[in-house]
């Protein structure tokens, strides 16, 4: 048997529940094969993040090469990249190695609401990496910050800031309804030219640790695997709506608790 492999380029949560972490979780969870660049060291618990140190961009480039120059990587999702030059060094990284489907998740702000994201590196996720991305998965506040514009309240804003997000280069567009209103959290995936509505339950809980993170390595472990886009997105929906579902079964920390990749084996 030969099991497909994704490669998560992200930081490191201390707790568990999110990050590097998050997403080796989410990709054993679906079948896949877990390789990994770490970016960024956090102290970090279900309460907020104490601490970054950011792992120096030649040490990054020197994990890239060491995965993609022995392992048959299928997909790529990076996450929080926290200074300039780590984003310079994983487009470079990308460059070399053209791997066939990446997943970007601007990561900007924790769960806990601490900033996870430099000033200037936003401009380097807009040159340098959301036009290298098949898709990009910010939620409200992180399209909203991309663009430099207020957060969309309503579908006509959410889609032209999609647009617009897709105008910067990548193919793809899933814009994370998690921080809006009403009974319904409803996901927006745009291409150019058309937009799928994927509307969930929302889930009355705090336990909401690690989310995003689940959800991109989640649709990068389908990519992998050979879905096609849209049907990875709703296959990565389902199986996070159910993480979060069981996460009060965990009890793990006094905060925001972590969400329970593994809910379907205990």
């Amino acid at each position: 048997m030969t099991i497909p492999i994704a490669l998560t380029i992200a930081g490191s949560d201390s707790s568990g529940g999110a990050g590097i972490q998050a997403d080796l979780k989410s990709f054993a969870a679906l079948g896949v094969f877990g390789a990994s660049v770490i970016t960024a060291l956090t102290a970090q618990n279900t309460r907020g993040v104490a601490a970054i140190h950011a792992v120096p961009a030649g040490f990054v480039t020197a994990q890239i090469d060491a995965v993609f120059g022995d392992l048959d990587v299928r997909a790529v999702k990076i996450g929080m990249v926290a200074e300039f030059s780590v984003i310079q060094a994983i487009a470079a990284g990308l460059e070399r190695w053209s791997p066939r489907h990446v997943v970007l998740d601007p990561v900007m702000i924790a769960t806990s609401g601490d900033r996870l994201l430099a000033a200037d590196a936003v401009e380097g996720l807009r040159r340098k990496l959301i036009p290298r991305a098949n898709l990009v998965t910010p939620n409200l506040p992180e399209a909203a910050a991309l663009l430099d514009e207020p957060i969309a309240i309503d579908q006509d804003t959410i889609e032209d800031q999609g647009q617009r997000l897709l105008a910067l280069g990548c193919r793809a567009v899933l814009i994370k309804g998690g921080h809006g209103q009403g009974e319904d959290s409803i996901d927006y995936l745009m291409t150019a030219g058309r937009t799928v509505v994927l509307p969930a339950r929302r889930i009355a809980t705090k336990n909401t640790h690690g989310t995003g993170c689940s959800l991109s390595s989640a649709i990068a472990a389908g990519l992998a695997k050979g879905e096609d886009m849209e049907t990875a997105v709703r296959n990565a929906k389902t199986f996070v709506s159910a993480a979060i579902a069981a996460a009060n079964d965990l009890g793990i920390g006094h905060g925001h608790g972590p969400i329970h990749h593994f809910h379907r084996f205990y």
